[in-house]
């Protein structure tokens, strides 16, 4: 049995109102994979901010190489050799990547005034060099891949001698191609004795990956168990300790049968939407599948106005219309949940009530343009209570909810609005199973009430179980249209995301 490098025993943490961290315990060894699960809000990140320093425990104690340590700030935990990769990369774009990696440390010439240039792309050529990368030291961040700026944060974390590595949602924003290529990585990392804590909600990655698995659940310690002794199921179920919705098959003449309330015309817009044309019926959800850069998002920009077309037509119920900006696109009833949420479909420093709000802010105004506070307490008091947000009140914070029930107040934000077509790109990404089962049985009511939804996802499974047709894109072009019956199969899919049109 390989060395403990870090145990983490009886951690306790309290926020205003909240008691985040019950008595929690975390163990990782030298050249592991030790998976840490659990639902948004169980506490996952809370425990791993504990140990990078970013969080103060309340109680409790870390052995570091059996030594208790005392983690006070960030800069003693790379000390330490304990760094941590997070979901929302932390990469200075224009920066090169030489530059990014020994920022803050960086090598400076014998009149120490001056930085060595020479000497810092030296050293970080044999740091790649070391991991097989093929990445140029003076090559500038922002334009690489996602997958090659992931790999930069290991590097960076490498270069700090680190011997645990936290990897938060990792392949979140990865293509199937890109994930394997971090696993390799991953693999040459533990080869070399770093103990990595992996933090994911995507299950059939755990078996490929993990040596063990810890579960979390309302910010208590549930288990620890051998990843090859234990099935999907059984993690699931120890994740959120109740039945998990499947949504039914749905109803498939939906797709020949209800009227069109929304339609698509030889849209173009740059190289990334090329002579696009769909149509979208009342009560259907239309997924949208491809591979990455397949022109999905750019496709839904295009139509909600934040990125303006070079041609095209749009339709709403039969009549031609003109959507210069998101406000005309919300002003014909079209309401988009962006990829990025955090960046581009919410306020994190505002709270519930004022999200739930934004969208809809004419609704809430009195006289001299003065807000109707008890008008917007009303309104988001009722998507927390229908849409089952956890939080302590409607004044909390939105970045002190969890990354699914931020996304439940996004779409509370366009329910407000009383939008007739949603566009939802990517509704489930980086929440987890038991989140994702509130969003789908979410979305199929209200198409059920009628509402129009264009469902764009990375996830096969997740678009055949909830799409009633599916169109698919390659290199901005639609490429496939499927009726989701019993012969549409991921396989199908797959063929049309490949498709390579000149």
């Amino acid at each position: 049995m390989s060395q403990t490098v870090v145990r983490m025993e009886g951690i306790e943490k309290h926020f205003a109102g909240v008691h985040a961290l019950k008595q929690c315990q975390f163990d990782l060894r030298a050249g592991e994979v030790h998976a840490l699960v659990g639902e948004n809000g169980a506490g996952k990140s809370t425990m791993m901010k504990v140990l990078t320093g970013v969080y103060q425990k309340d109680e409790g104690r870390i052995i570091y190489h059996g030594n208790e340590a005392h983690i006070p700030d960030t800069r003693t935990a790379q000390k330490l050799g304990i760094s941590m990769i997070h979901q929302e990369l932390n990469l200075a774009l224009d920066l090169t990547v030489a530059q990014n990696i020994f920022i803050g440390k960086e090598p400076r010439k014998a009149i120490r005034l001056f930085l060595d240039d020479k000497e810092m792309n030296r050293q970080t050529a044999i740091l790649l060099k070391q991991m097989n990368l093929d990445i140029e030291p003076t090559a500038l961040v922002s334009e690489l891949t996602v997958a090659k700026q992931q790999m930069v944060e290991i590097i960076k974390a490498i270069s700090y001698d680190s011997q645990v590595m936290i990897m938060d949602e990792p392949t979140a924003a990865l293509s199937d191609t890109e994930i394997d290529e971090l696993f390799k990585m991953i693999d040459q990392l533990r080869a070399k004795g770093v103990g990595i804590v992996y933090i994911s909600h995507r299950m059939a990655e755990l078996k490929r990956i993990t040596d063990r698995i810890t579960v979390m659940r309302d910010g208590t310690y549930i288990d620890t168990v051998n990843t090859a002794e234990v099935s999907i199921d059984r993690i699931i179920a120890m994740m959120v300790g109740r039945e998990i919705y499947q949504p039914a098959k749905p109803d498939r003449q939906k797709s020949n049968d209800q009227e069109h309330v929304f339609e698509v015309r030889n849209l173009n817009r740059g190289k990334g939407v090329k002579n696009v044309s769909f149509t979208l019926g009342k009560g259907e959800i239309l997924g949208v599948a491809g591979l990455v850069g397949a022109g999905r998002t750019e496709t839904a920009r295009a139509i909600f106005g934040a990125d303006p077309i070079d041609s095209g037509e749009i339709f709403v119920h039969g009549r031609k219309v003109q959507i210069n900006g998101p406000h005309q696109a919300v002003m014909h009833g079209i309401g988009y949940l962006s990829e990025d949420r955090k960046h581009y479909g919410c306020l994190l420093e505002m709270d519930v009530k004022t999200n739930v709000a934004l969208a809809s802010l004419g609704k809430f105004t009195k006289f001299f343009s003065w807000m109707n506070d008890k008008h917007m307490a009303s309104a988001s008091k009722k998507v927390v209570e229908d849409l089952k947000v956890k939080t302590p009140g409607i004044g909390q914070m939105l970045k002190n909810l969890s990354g699914g029930n931020q996304q439940k107040v996004i779409i509370g934000k366009w329910l407000t609005r009383d939008c007739d077509i949603l566009i939802f790109d990517e509704p489930t990404r980086g929440i987890d199973i038991g989140a994702k089962s509130e969003i789908y049985k979410l979305l199929e009511s209200l198409a059920a009430e009628g509402k129009s939804i264009i469902m764009i996802s990375s996830e096969l499974p997740e678009i055949l179980r909830l799409s009633h047709r599916i169109i698919v894109m390659c290199e901005g072009r639609i490429t496939g249209e499927l009726i989701n019956d019993d012969s549409a199969t991921q396989e199908q899919i797959m063929t049309y995301a490949t498709d390579r049109i000149s």
